[in-house]
Order: C-alpha cells, then sequence, then structure tokens
C-alpha cells in the first residue's frame, strides 16, 4: 500500500483559532498536589529507603542511579547536551530533560534530513508577547483530545523549554513529523488509542529514527531491545525494528493500549512507558493505593518520570501553537509517495540507489531499520521502502540489480574451499629456512642405516655398540633366530 508523505506544513495553532470564547475551568496547581509533606520543602523522593526496579523499559534509570548519570544528560544546571551553547536560556530548576529533548538539531540536519528539510526564510520570527496562565489553560482546554492536559506551572516550564531554547528543534520536529504522522495515526487507530499520542515521538527522540538513548533504547519511540522483542521487533547485526518507522509505531501502539488496560488512565499508561509499570505501580501503593491520579502520585515517580507526562503535554501544546510563538516550520523536500516491495535476497541499498537513481542518504532515510544498509532477504523476506517512481525502475531492472556490484558490497562467501596443505613459513635468526627443508634434514637424519659385521661379532654386541635391541635388530633384517656371518650388512635403524 502506497503511504503517502504529505509535505504541507501543518496547518495547527492558527491565530483563529484561538479567537474563540475563552472558558474558565480550575487548573491543576503543581504545589498544591507535589508536596506530600505538606510543608514550603520541596519532598525529595531520595529520602525515601526505596529503590526501584531496573525495569525501566524505555531508557530511563533507576533513581538511585541517577545521580550517577547527571554528566551524561546536562553539562550543568545552565546547559542542556545536544543544544547550542550561544543560547542564553537556563535550564528551569526542578524539571528533567527527556531523552528527545536532548538531541542535537544541528546533528539532525547534517544527516539525511538536512537534504530534504529546510529552513523557511520568507517566515519571518518575532517574538511572542508574554502569555499569561489563563491563556495557557485556555489553549490547552482547546486540545481535541481524551487524554486530561491540565496546566500548571511544571508544565508551564516544559512550554517554556519548547518555545525557547529547544524552538529550533521544535522547527525541525514541524518538519519531519509530515513523514511520520501518517504512520503514527495510522498505527494507533487501529489499536484504538489516543491520536494524540502521534507526539510521543517529540519528547522520546525528537522524530529522529537513529536516536539512541544513553541506555541503549533506540528509534522514534525509543524501544529497549526486550520489549520491543516481546512486542515483534526483530534486533540483529543487520536490522533493527526498533527503527522501522511503521513496525515500531504498531508495537508502540500496541503497548500503550496493554499499559492503559493495566491502569486504566493515559497519564499513568504513559509514566509506564517511561519507567515500567512496576515503578508506577509503586508509586500508586506509597501515594495510598487507591488514585489513579498521575499528579497524585508525581513525588513517588523516578525523577524522570516526573517530567514525562509535563513534558507530553507541553508537546502537544507546541505543535500546535506554534505559530503563536514565532516558531516556523521547516519547508520539507521529501518524495510525495512512497511504496514498498518485498526482497527474498540480500540486496545493499547501494545497488538500488545507483540502478535506481535514488540518493543512498533517502533510501537509508526510508530505511532507518537496515543498519549496515544491507537488506538481508536471505535470513526473511524484507520490506524496502522506495520512492513511487522508483519502484517500476526496480522491477525493470530485476535479477539485474542483485548481481550489480555484488561482489563488492556484499563480499560474505556462503561456501569457501579449505586449504588442507600445512606448509607454513618459519623464519629463524638467521634469515629462516623453510619447513619443508625441515623436513627434509629430519628424514636425512633418521634414514636407514646399515653396519658390517665383524669376525667374532653377535647380535647382542652390535645392539649394545649402536643403541639398540637384539629384538630390534632380528626385525629390522628379518632374522629368525641369531646366527649371522661376518662380512654381511645388517640394518641398525
Amino acid at each position: 500500500m502506497a503511504l503517502a508523505l504529505s509535505v504541507a506544513t501543518a496547518g495547527f495553532g492558527t491565530a483563529a483559532h484561538l479567537e474563540l470564547p475563552l472558558q474558565q475551568a480550575e487548573w491543576v496547581a503543581a504545589s498544591d498536589t507535589l508536596n506530600p509533606q505538606g510543608d514550603d520543602e520541596e519532598y525529595d523522593a531520595d529520602d525515601e529507603e526505596t529503590t526501584f526496579d531496573a525495569d525501566d523499559e524505555f531508557g530511563e534509570i533507576p533513581e538511585e542511579d541517577e545521580d550517577a548519570d547527571a554528566e551524561t544528560a546536562s553539562a550543568d544546571d545552565d546547559e542542556v547536551a545536544g543544544t547550542p551553547s550561544a543560547e542564553s536560556d537556563t535550564i528551569p530548576s526542578g524539571i528533567e530533560l527527556t531523552e528527545g529533548m536532548m538531541v542535537d538539531v544541528d546533528t539532525l540536519m547534517r544527516e539525511w534530513n538536512g537534504k530534504y528539510l529546510s529552513i523557511d526564510s520568507t517566515k519571518v520570527t518575532a517574538e511572542m508577547p508574554d502569555v499569561d496562565a489563563a491563556e495557557y489553560e485556555r489553549r490547552l482546554k482547546r486540545l481535541p483530545c481524551i487524554i486530561e492536559m491540565p496546566y500548571n506551572e511544571v508544565v508551564r516550564k516544559y512550554i517554556d523549554l519548547y518555545t525557547g531554547r529547544l524552538s529550533r528543534s521544535v522547527s525541525y520536529m514541524l518538519g519531519a513529523q509530515n513523514f511520520y504522522t501518517p504512520i503514527f495515526e495510522e498505527a494507533l487507530e487501529m489499536e484504538g488509542c489516543p491520536l494524540e499520542l502521534k507526539y510521543l515521538p517529540v519528547i522520546e527522540s525528537a522524530l529522529d529514527p537513529q536516536a539512541t538513548s544513553r541506555v541503549g533504547a533506540a528509534g522514534l519511540w525509543q524501544f529497549m531491545v526486550p520489549t520491543g522483542k516481546n512486542y515483534g521487533l526483530q534486533v540483529n547485526s543487520l536490522v533493527d525494528e526498533r527503527r522501522d518507522p511503521l513496525k515500531s509505531s504498531h508495537a508502540a501502539a500496541a503497548y500503550l493500549k496493554h499499559l492503559y488496560s493495566q491502569f486504566g488512565d493515559w497519564t499513568l499508561a504513559l509514566a509506564a512507558y517511561n519507567c515500567g509499570p512496576t515503578n508506577v505501580s509503586k508509586a500508586i501503593q506509597r501515594a495510598g493505593g487507591d488514585t489513579k491520579d498521575y499528579w497524585q502520585i508525581y513525588p513517588y515517580l523516578p525523577r524522570e518520570t516526573r517530567g514525562y507526562v509535563p513534558a507530553f503535554i507541553a508537546a502537544n501544546y507546541v505543535m500546535n501553537n506554534y505559530c503563536l510563538h514565532g516558531i516556523a516550520p521547516m519547508q520539507a523536500k521529501m518524495p510525495m509517495e512512497t511504496d514498498t516491495i518485498m526482497v527474498s535476497r540480500d540486496l545493499h541499498l547501494e545497488q538500488v540507489a545507483d540502478l535506481c537513481d535514488v540518493e543512498v542518504e533517502a533510501l537509508k532515510a526510508l530505511n532507518p531499520q537496515y543498519r549496515h544498509g544491507v537488506v538481508p532477504g536471505y535470513w526473511a523476506p524484507c520490506t524496502l521502502r522506495l520512492p513511487a517512481n522508483a519502484v517500476n525502475r526496480f522491477i525493470e531492472w530485476g535479477d539485474s540489480i542483485y548481481a550489480y556490484r555484488s561482489a563488492e558490497l556484499l563480499p560474505r562467501r556462503s561456501t569457501v574451499a579449505v586449504n588442507d596443505q600445512y606448509n607454513p613459513v618459519v623464519r629463524s635468526g638467521n634469515g629462516g629456512t623453510t619447513a619443508k627443508r625441515q623436513s627434509s634434514a629430519r628424514k636425512s637424519s633418521s634414514r636407514a642405516r646399515s653396519v658390517t659385521v665383524r669376525k667374532g661379532d653377535t647380535l647382542g654386541a652390535i645392539a649394545r655398540r649402536n643403541g639398540t635391541t637384539v629384538a630390534k635388530l632380528k626385525r629390522l633384517n628379518g632374522l629368525k633366530n641369531s646366527n649371522i656371518r661376518a662380512g654381511k650388512k645388517i640394518r641398525v635403524r
């Protein structure tokens, strides 16, 4: 089935959309719910004598290990790994960055995406006035979603990050989402999940299918290997289906649906997606055991997970209201349509690129699951996604594609001849001699030797003189008794 990849700029968050009457609603006050101690001091779950299981399934770390990994996530309180150091903005205190917030947008633009995404110079970004809490509340309330997205100061800090320090990343993701949103929506729709979950990869991977977290989670949805395999994603030396946009999206939708069936609340399902269902169950028990409110169990969650749902809410906000903050989407130039073909023999992407007139970077971008550019069709039938106009060329070339540069690009042999001639060269200090010469010397020194029987000799005397035995002399010379004659030759070896 052809997949249409729309390159039109997403038309979300227009000014007209926000001109509807303001509807008043109470918003969740983080300060009212996040401090179970009832005093003004910040509650720190690290003070509890508890540990979190290391079953954090999507790249999370147990809470007791987080301090050791702090340098990986952030150089200091004022600088985030992967963001331009020239930025004057600082990270608000009391929040944790998700993996997607630490992706270097400049690196993304240097990869294949830079060929197909570009800054729209016709759009002028202007500084927007400060937005007050009531306006944020109104904009969040207007989002067409099932998952609860309340406003509070924690959510605002993440919105401020996306609309300020990370605005270039948002610009990139607004362009990249045109490639992936149709895939996300189809997978979520098939599993009956809320479509607003299509913005979960924004906070997980910044819409980079090649993203890998510091603990090994990979792909748009940041699956760890065991969880990915539980949901049918193959991972081996040549293929990593966690990076396949289509297959990983269906796996993520199925996993999110399972988590929702376990907890009965989408925000708790999101928290479990981040830190694992065991940690969420523990947090519920620590909060009294009778709540399904993410904001009530907030202080009992691992530190990174406390920011996960607020970051998700902020991602939904900014991807729908970006224009109100002067953020311009990057322009997309990818092919309008793609299609897939089945490959049942080993194939290298460069073979396809050369004969089908497609840039190899584009093929890698459309097929990020192939780790080394090899489609291992002999292992299992594999899908290869191509621009629609290249599919006909592939069919026309037929077997010629598989034969083209195959010895160079696919050098792995199916059979080999074994050298059974053992004749190594052995070097010595005086220039060296071959094993063949050494063998000849050994043969000459051990070759048969005869002596002449003297007058009065006996077999015993001859054996003693030549370091052997009478029995050996008889065997060498075929003697049935000890009679010998003087003047005759007798073998002694």
